[in-house]
């Protein structure tokens, strides 16, 4: 009923027939058609999209945005609510219209016809106003009499064909006669009127079909109400249409006097209109002043073919009444629908509804305010053009949703009803593109750019709240749209495409594995290693929950969502992923076998340096260390990451230096700052890469790939190597060429001597600080040196001490050379030593790094598997 309403509308009795004048009776039975290919190819979307779930109020909007997103939904929704204010004000000057004809009639005109359809028409919307705010109870019965009295005036106008009066003679209406019906049957275009600008008039006949999908929040099954009520409506009404445009076109002349003394008395030689034939001249019409009657002269044709006219006068005003009133009600409510979603955060006082039904007051008075303001235009020939734009926009999108609903192939996608097509659907979303550009190519290019626009708001508010509360966006709003469905699609076919394609060096990106624990912990470890794989390779953020296994379970769920978007929010490009294990060895195992996706998977375990090593339980370190043998067994690279003021701010959550209740110590302060370092733009400084071992060139790599991020390119990565004394220069020139080769030309190059001086004072403090953890099996008896060993496997032994004694001056000797050279840079890149597995023991090792990475600038120390990482190789 509702949709009939829509359809019926100002069209039918009001420019049929001067569009059956202009086209001809074939062209504008071309016109209904097209109109019904687009409209019912739209129906059939509707009704798929209707039937897939439940349907909330705000119909199209609705639709749209739960099916292809909130960045489409959002877009369209407000195109929509305008299309429908603005309609509201093409029903009411075609209602101000007809009674501007009948005043005119009786002579009894207040100003002149132009400014009487915007008195008359003001008046009138602010009555629909009163109705519409009285509720929808109001609403729905006035449409149930409009449409009574709409079906009656239609069947006057069908009986008043079969009875032609003389008297209705002169203003061209004969009744049916072959005559008029071939003379009318070819286009005769007029006032540079077009096909398409015809069809560009009529389309907003066609746009009533979603009038019952906008109140679908007051339908009781939508479901089923939405694709019969809408399906049948076209039908109907598309029937009633053809069968209306050819009667008059087979009734009436396009030309007519209405002069009663126009009858032929004499046989005219030169005449050969239908007219003529009949025994009328109606050749007075081809002057410059032309006619008043006729199809193409008099709008109220329809009253003048009727049997009894008041019923058309009445027929009129139900039908653009009950349209104006429906779209005055359907506006508001599609617009307090967007609202609601607080997708335009500016909008958001219309989201407020009244009274039981939750009516939308302040969105009637808006859409009061913009239907005033076009009905000011006063002329419908003008107005019809702008909402076919918006309405083909919206129908074009409709259609797009399904087509990508059914691409994606999401198993949520199961609409009910079946008589859809996915390929039909693509079919009128592009074709309702191409008649936006055909009908007006600058309206169409101008409804695109406003659509993209506020796309492109929505798509970049959407990522600027991420994390921030009270909206959308961070609470339990989830569409589950289909553009998230062929997004995850497409992730598939792609990651499955790329696990079958060879590994190339030319392709090998770090893809880091980063035991952070919780992500926000260690914010300096993240930004830092962000800066090497941001855009370039994937990085996983590693937490291992330990404890009760029932508890840990618990902690992952909720820790998954937590982080993840803790992620999002810090603009890091990261996935979480937690374990749970019994130690962090077994929880560093599973996540280095298991993480990642087909070539989606870590080659480069990231730690941060154990700190607090010599105060803790050994047994910790020792698992520390076999992380990175483990590593090292899956081909893994490794990183140690160090910065002096450590990593671990946990205990510092929620704070920093500008809102914090009460003072922090110096060294919290200290940690704090730091931990915000790699934020930061680092200016014109130094990276310096101490390569002192070829590991396949991962220590050269990662350098590199820092200076192409913004915050970054302003350093310079400078590159010592160590040598012997009668090869440097020969060392010198390789690496030169190497360098070039894998186009690092900006390096600095200096090669380095381990010459061990100076080294007593540090040797004593290295003594002294390893002293704890030695066994000193000499001073003991062999069985109980031998028990302590097994039960204290971390423990240095003399002979260990004895034998990698030129090891530990290497490392010594390397922290002076650090300090001499880079103690001003602003990271150092430096190769990782490592030990061999069980040959070293856990504490000699720690050592070993704590005092070749201590009191030095944030360190990487780098160590690749050797698989080669650059093109040189």
């Amino acid at each position: 009923v509702r949709c009939m309403l829509n359809i019926w509308g100002v069209m039918l009795f009001i420019r049929l027939s001067w569009i059956v004048g202009q086209a001809g009776i074939g062209l504008s039975v071309l016109v209904i058609g097209m109109a019904t290919v687009v409209t019912t190819i739209t129906g059939l979307s509707t009704s798929a999209i209707a039937t897939n779930g439940f349907v909330r109020g705000g119909g199209a909007y609705y639709l749209i945005s739960r099916s292809l997103g909130p960045e489409f939904g959002g877009a369209i929704g407000l195109i929509f609510a305008f299309a429908n204010a603005v309609a509201v004000a093409m029903y009411v000057v075609g209602f101000a219209e007809t009674v501007v004809e009948l005043l005119k009639e009786n002579g009894t005109l207040m100003i002149d016809e132009m400014n009487d359809i915007r008195i008359i028409g003001a008046i009138t919307v602010v009555i629909l106003l009163g109705i519409s705010i009285a509720g929808m109870e109001w609403e729905a019965k006035a449409q149930i009499v409009l449409l009574v009295i709409l079906i009656l005036a239609i069947g006057d106008f069908v009986i008043g064909t079969f009875i032609p009066l003389d008297s209705k003679k002169p203003k061209g209406f004969f009744g049916y006669k072959a005559e008029i019906f071939m003379e009318n049957f070819g286009p005769d275009f007029r006032q540079e009127e077009t096909f398409f600008s015809v069809f560009a008039i009529f389309f907003p006949a066609a746009t009533g079909i979603l009038a019952g999908a906008n109140i679908s929040g007051d339908l009781a099954d939508p479901q089923s109400a939405i694709p019969k009520g809408t399906l049948l409506a076209i039908l109907i009404t598309t029937l009633v249409y053809v069968g209306i445009a050819v009667s008059v076109g087979s009734c009436v002349v396009r030309d007519a006097t209405g002069n009663v003394n126009d009858t032929i008395v004499t046989e005219l030689t030169n005449c050969t209109a239908a007219a003529c034939k009949l025994n009328y001249d109606f050749s007075s019409c081809q002057s410059p002043a032309g006619c008043h009657y006729g199809l193409m002269n008099n709008f109220q044709v329809m009253s003048m073919v009727s049997g009894f006219a008041p019923l058309i006068s009445a027929g009129i005003f139900s039908a653009t009444l009950s349209s104006a009133l429906a779209s005055l009600v359907s506006a508001p409510k599609i617009f307090q629908a967007l609202c609601k979603d607080n997708i335009y955060p500016g909008f958001q006082m219309f989201a407020k509804g009244y009274g039981k039904n939750n009516e939308p007051l302040r969105g009637y008075i808006l859409t009061f305010l913009i239907a005033l303001g076009f009905i000011l235009i006063a002329e419908l020939n003008v107005i019809a053009p702008i909402i076919s734009n918006f309405f083909l926009a919206s129908y074009a999108l409709i259609n797009f949703s399904v087509f990508h609903a059914s691409l994606a192939k999401s198993p949520g996608w199961r609409p009910a009803f079946k008589y859809y097509n996915m390929w039909i659907s693509l079919v009128g979303a592009i074709l309702c593109c191409i008649v936006m550009f055909v009908i007006n190519w600058w309206a169409a290019l101008l409804t695109y750019v406003i659509v993209l626009g506020l796309y492109i708001y929505v798509t970049y508010r959407k990522w600027l709240c991420w994390g921030k509360t009270p909206t959308i966006w961070t609470t339990n709003v989830n569409w589950g749209s289909s553009t998230q469905a062929l997004t995850y699609l497409n992730a598939l076919q792609h990651s499955i495409r790329l696990s079958g394609v060879e590994d190339h060096v030319k392709n090998f990106r770090p893809q880091c594995l980063i035991m952070t624990g919780a992500p926000n912990a260690r914010p300096a470890l993240l930004h830092l290693v962000h800066a090497f794989t941001k855009n370039v390779g994937l990085m996983i953020c590693g937490h291992v929950h330990m404890g009760p296994r029932r508890q840990a379970m618990k902690e992952l769920s909720t820790d998954l969502a937590k982080y993840q978007r803790w992620l999002i929010k810090n603009k890091m490009k990261a996935f979480y992923a937690p374990v749970h294990a019994e130690d962090l060895r077994d929880g560093g195992q599973y996540l280095m076998q298991a993480a990642g996706l087909g070539r989606m998977r870590p080659n480069t375990l990231v730690v941060g340096f154990k700190k607090n090593w010599r105060q803790g339980d050994m047994r910790d370190v020792e698992t520390y260390i076999n992380l990175f043998h483990d590593a090292f067994d899956v081909q893994y690279g490794v990183v140690v990451i160090r910065l002096q003021e450590g990593l671990d701010i946990s205990h510092l959550q929620g704070q920093d230096s500008k809102s914090l209740s009460s003072p922090l110590n110096l060294a919290d302060q200290r940690l704090l700052d730091a931990s915000s370092q790699f934020q930061k733009k680092q200016g014109k400084s130094n990276i310096d890469v101490w390569w002192l071992f070829d590991d396949g060139g991962l220590t050269l790599l990662i350098p590199y790939l820092i200076t192409t991020k913004k915050k970054w390119k302003d350093c310079k990565i400078r590159v010592f190597i160590g040598g012997k004394i009668n090869r440097i220069d020969h060392d010198r020139r390789a690496e030169t060429s190497y360098f070039k080769a894998v186009k690092l030309f900006w390096v600095f190059f200096q090669s380095m001597l381990l010459i061990y001086s100076h080294l007593p004072s540090h040797i004593a403090a290295f003594e002294e600080m390893i002293e704890p953890f030695r066994l000193h099996e000499d001073d003991k008896e062999q069985e109980v040196a031998d028990k302590m060993k097994e039960d204290e496997p971390w423990r240095i032994t003399d002979n260990e001490l004895e034998l990698y004694k030129t090891k530990t001056y290497r490392q010594i000797r390397l922290n002076e050379l650090l300090k001499e050279h880079s103690s001003t840079a602003n990271i150092i890149v430096m190769s990782l030593p490592v030990a061999r597995k069980g040959a070293v023991s856990s504490a000699l090792y720690m050592a070993w790094l704590e005092v070749l990475s201590k009191d030095l600038p944030p360190i990487l120390l780098v160590r690749g598997n050797h698989q080669s990482v650059l093109t040189f190789y």
